[in-house]
């Protein structure tokens, strides 16, 4: 038998198969320079040891079925006869009890044919090949730069994940809704996009964490955002939201209508979907507009302002954001910019952490510098300090990392103190005082 014989008289048995497996797998970590060398037979390139002893193999090594090792060691012998490994003894078991198998390198072809197993480089090539081949459907936004950093890891012969190097339809299916978010124009469920992509109401839940991580490679300010925010911003929901707002707030939606919210009280919902329609939006008479991070603190503003929002023609509107602001959020803020007065506050009031002070820099660096922050300061964390949490090391890491950006440098004195204490502040710690009111406006 030669040693380039793609024919043996052997399907080989599951010990000679995770043997070889774990050979092809040391044999592909070997640079494509050192692989070509020692495939030409270049001299003193030296063959993959496995001592079987470091794997698993319970049958080799079974003590009450001889079988397995017989069969095994019939195997490896006729390897080693087609030139393909060489065999290591134990001492004195020579014929019965193998020490290891060493896989010469210019055989690995031979044993790639054998296992019907497909090399790493034509895998990814072939992976290379199908994103080169979808990638011309991208404009030039994240997900282009997502598919090339795949490229250039394919080509380091790195890690290509999200993608996987043997689910060919895991990754056609990626790239389909990667292409379908085009059409994604108003918030949509998840178990919509999937049987309009899928016609199968679950099969996207299988993709969700890979085009979130790829949404977090193309868009770097993405990764400070969860799983279900990153979706978001992409008007991939769970279910279609709502936004909860309060006060004085007046649309105008595609058709012309104007809807006119100050006769809710204490609050309304008013679906994304329609609010990331509206053609203008504004505040009539407000004394300022404050967003608020969380809905617990948002009905607690509201509670603790109702009597006075009652006696006053120069209410607050308010907007519960609901984490990180969604597209349509923003929408409505950049809406409301066009007609706000310069002289009326605009605020936001989150957690006194990481987070919170994030959703400070995008709003400013996504919507206008107005943005002020409210109850974000080094007295509200003193006078709340028995209810603040120790701050962790990523804490530490991400504050100090954001306290660098410039949209928030007048907030680093209060970021500065948060890592001298080690604390940080929920909203819900915080009973919000009155909002004082200017006389002069109405």
């Amino acid at each position: 038998m030669t040693q380039n014989s793609p024919d043996l008289p052997f399907v080989p048995c599951e010990d000679v198969a995770i043997l070889l497996n774990v050979a092809l797998d040391a044999y592909e970590r070997r640079s494509p320079a050192a692989r070509r060398g020692r495939e030409a037979g270049a001299r003193g390139a030296p063959p993959i040891k496995i001592h079987l002893r470091e794997f698993d193999l319970p049958g080799y090594f079974s003590q009450i079925d001889p079988n397995p090792r017989l069969i095994a060691n019939s195997q490896l012998q006729t390897l080693q006869e087609a030139g393909w490994l060489r065999l290591i003894w134990f001492p004195g078991e020579e014929g019965h009890l193998l020490d290891g198998v060493a896989m010469l390198a210019q055989s690995a072809a031979s044993i790639f044919r054998l296992l019907n197993r497909t090399p790493q480089a034509d895998r990814r090539a072939r992976l290379a090949s199908l994103i080169r081949a979808e990638r011309f459907r991208f404009p030039d936004d994240w997900r282009q730069r997502a598919l090339q950093h795949i490229l250039n890891q394919l080509k380091s012969r790195k890690s290509p994940a999200p993608f996987n190097l043997v689910a060919t339809q895991f990754n056609q299916d990626l790239l389909a809704a990667l292409a379908a978010l085009d059409d994604v124009e108003l918030e949509t469920s998840y178990r919509v996009f999937s049987v309009h992509l899928f016609n199968d109401s679950k099969r996207f839940d299988d993709l969700k964490s890979a085009l979130v991580r790829l949404g977090r490679i193309g868009q770097p300010e993405w990764r400070a955002l969860d799983t279900t925010e990153v979706l978001r911003e992409l008007n991939l929901v769970a279910n279609p939201g709502y936004l909860y707002l309060s006060g004085p707030w007046q649309f105008v939606d595609e058709l012309g209508q104007v809807v006119s919210l100050g006769e809710f009280t204490p609050s309304v919902g008013v679906s994304a979907a329609q609010i990331a329609r509206l053609q203008q939006a504004r505040v009539i008479h407000a004394s300022q507009v404050i967003c608020i991070e969380n809905a617990t603190p948002f009905h607690e503003l509201l509670r603790h302002q109702q009597a006075q929002i009652q006696n006053t023609r120069s209410p607050i509107a308010a907007l519960c954001l609901w984490g990180n602001p969604s597209p349509a959020c923003r929408h409505l803020l950049g809406c409301i910019l066009d007609t706000l007065p310069e002289d009326i506050p605009l605020r936001v009031w989150t957690d006194l952490d990481y987070g919170g002070f994030s959703i400070l820099a995008q709003l400013r660096e996504q919507i206008s510098p107005r943005f002020e922050p409210y109850l974000m300061s080094v007295d509200t964390l003193e006078e709340h300090a028995r209810w603040a949490r120790p701050l962790t090391r990523t804490d530490e890491r991400n504050l100090k990392r954001i306290s660098r950006r410039p949209s928030l440098a007048d907030v680093q004195p209060v970021i500065s103190h948060m890592l001298q204490r080690g604390l940080k502040l929920e909203q819900e710690a915080i009973q919000p005082p009155l909002v004082q009111f200017p006389l002069d406006r109405c």
